[in-house]
């Protein structure tokens, strides 16, 4: 993996820790980068209700959009499981809402990871050509 992309899971596993985790205890940490190179992170923030839980990954792109990005070129999670954690579905769906088929890096904090298209997690995907 190259340095670019050991940057990137480094930034989603330090937001890992800011992980509000209280009733999955499933803390998970994601990065997304820009193409100037900027990174906007975002941690899982869950609730009571459950419904009102919101995703690393999520948060991670909303705090881009919100800072006036729009294009992005990778997006990195990490969580520390025995298994590489892909995005959620509401994930997937807002990942490719906003970024398309961008690079998803799946990282687990023992430095193991693997780079998939988004395409490849969801290949059929609802989007703006259907409405």
């Amino acid at each position: 993996m190259d340095l670019e992309r050991r940057e990137l899971i480094q930034a989603a596993i330090a937001a890992r820790s800011f992980a509000v985790a209280n009733f999955s205890n499933f803390p998970v940490g994601a990065a997304v980068k820009t193409p100037d190179g900027r990174i906007f992170t975002g941690c899982n923030i869950e609730n009571a209700t459950y419904g009102l839980t919101v995703c690393a990954e999520r948060v991670a792109v909303f705090k881009a959009l919100s800072e006036g990005c729009r294009e992005f070129s990778r997006v990195a999670v990490a969580a520390d499981s025995s298994k590489l954690t892909p995005p959620c579905g509401a994930c997937r769906q807002v990942l490719w809402e906003f970024c398309g088929d961008i690079e998803i890096i799946l990282a687990d904090l023992k430095g193991n990871a693997e780079s998939i298209q988004l395409g490849e997690l969801f290949p059929r995907p609802f989007d703006a050509s259907f409405l």
